[in-house]
């Protein structure tokens, strides 16, 4: 391994603990009766009315 080469796994590395450190600083979900992406009607304690909906909600967050 060159210089080239160490710079680059310890930019990897500090780029992957900054994504796991703003991965955990973002407020989880909370349920609101509603789908948090559409609004529709969801039952007790269900955050999304679909895998699609919250998808699309945690692509926009």
């Amino acid at each position: 391994m060159d210089d080239a080469d160490i710079a680059g796994d310890r930019i990897d590395a500090e780029r992957e603990r900054m994504i796991a450190q703003a991965r955990k600083s973002q407020p989880e979900a909370v349920a609101t009766g509603a789908c948090l992406f559409c609004g529709d009607p969801v039952e007790d304690q269900m955050r999304w009315c679909s895998p699609e909906c919250r998808d699309d909600w945690e692509c926009r967050r």
